[in-house]
């Protein structure tokens, strides 16, 4: 066994970039109403916010996706939370709208890198079998980043909303020999593999393989579910259950938390029923089904009647969102092995930041109308169709369908 038996040990480490990650690209959300009154914005104008950190994030995420697989995880990991953590701090600073959404898509880039990382991270340290429980383990990372970034509305109530983001900024540059530092105590065990790419899949041609196309589209349709949740309760919160920003710290970090669990039991859906005798393929996307049925109960939220009904139900459908969306982030390693891991998990997030900036300036005019029940059905539709663009993957490994 060795050092292996501390894997766990490490990929927890290397979550916390995830935690700082989404605390740089959260405290935006969190602090909005802050700064749509000191810019002079409206809702729709901070979608397009969000957009311009998107069209960067899917702008670049292949190339960081290509670079963690050519140049190894840890040179590209340091490269990219170097630049990020600077984007960061640089928020601080911005004075005007164009000035904030270029260090927020500045941000984009170098966020662009963290998903494809902690997935291929998961490739060469995990068990085949324990994979989509990193990707839930990962996403306890970016739920804690959402959960810290609250913590900041009292002092940035009382003191600004520049000073949360220099410091949250700054904290990326000690995380970064921290990594390098248990990689060195603590290497993987499928470390040869990162750079050993499989035989009959050239580096970019994988983008053209049929199954990573239907997972894109399937991540395409089902993450607007999760952009929702992590853009837009703050704001939903205020405008429809009319709570002061100070209020809404209440409610904002517990759908985060829920989701935590959602991840969780995705990852334990897909490993019962490995430990049952199916294969990995067919487990993950059984266990996205069953999150996509459950997902219905968000057509309940128009319902509530206060904002703590609101929020649990929220915190349900973040909940089974994550559930379906750990798994679908674990088949491109069970599908493409960790040498091409970067690439083809960065095409999903690709497809995801793409998918942000065209629904972020929609949610945004339709929840300055009001129309929040419209948006609920906008998420929900398409994550049921994801199910099907999932099936050819379980057929596949019948012999039914061409590689």
């Amino acid at each position: 066994m060795g050092p292996y038996k501390w894997r766990w040990v490490a990929v927890s480490v290397f979550i916390i970039s995830s935690t700082l990650n989404y605390l740089d690209r959260q405290l935006l959300v969190f602090l909005a109403p802050l700064i749509i009154r000191d810019l002079h914005l409206n809702q729709t104008r901070f979608g397009l916010l969000i957009s311009a950190f998107s069209i960067a994030y899917a702008a670049s995420t292949l190339f960081t996706g290509w670079l963690l697989d050519k140049a190894g995880i840890n040179k590209a990991i340091s490269l990219a939370v170097g630049w990020w953590s600077a984007a960061a701090t640089c928020t601080a600073f911005a004075q005007t709208l164009a000035g904030l959404g270029i260090c927020r898509a500045a941000l984009g880039i170098g966020e662009s890198a963290g998903v494809p990382a902690v997935g291929k991270l998961n490739g060469i340290y995990l068990k085949p079998e324990e994979r989509a429980l990193g990707a839930a383990a990962n996403q306890i990372g970016l739920s804690l980043g959402a959960i810290i970034a609250p913590l900041w509305i009292g002092f940035a109530t009382l003191h600004g909303w520049r000073m949360p983001f220099v410091f949250t900024g700054l904290m990326g540059f000690v995380w970064i020999p921290l990594w390098l530092a248990v990689n060195r105590g603590i290497p993987a065990r499928y470390a040869d593999q990162e750079l050993a790419p499989r035989r009959g899949i050239g580096e970019f041609a994988l983008l053209r393989h049929r199954s990573l196309i239907l997972l894109v589209v399937a991540n395409v349709l089902w993450m607007g579910s999760y952009s929702l949740w992590s853009n837009w309760t703050t704001l939903y919160l205020v405008h429809v259950h009319h709570l002061s920003l100070q209020e809404t710290a209440r409610y904002v970090w517990i759908p985060p938390l829920v989701s935590n669990l959602g991840g969780f039991f995705g990852g334990w859906l897909s490993l019962r029923r490995v430990r049952q005798g199916d294969d990995t393929i067919r487990a993950r996307c059984q266990a996205v089904s069953y999150s996509a049925a459950a997902f219905l109960v968000t057509l309940l939220l128009g319902f509530a009647p206060n904002a703590a009904w609101a929020t649990a139900i929220i915190s349900a459908s973040f909940f089974f969102s994550l559930s379906g969306s750990v798994n679908i982030y674990a088949l491109p390693i069970d599908l493409f092995g960790p040498a091409r891991t970067g690439l083809a998990i960065a095409a999903l997030t690709c497809s995801f930041g793409i998918l942000q900036t065209v629904i972020s300036p929609i949610i945004g005019f339709l929840g300055d109308h009001h129309l929040y029940k419209e948006v609920v059905w906008v998420v929900t539709i398409p994550l049921l169709l994801a199910v099907v663009f999932l099936q050819p993957l379980k057929r596949k490994y019948d012999g039914s369908i061409p590689g």
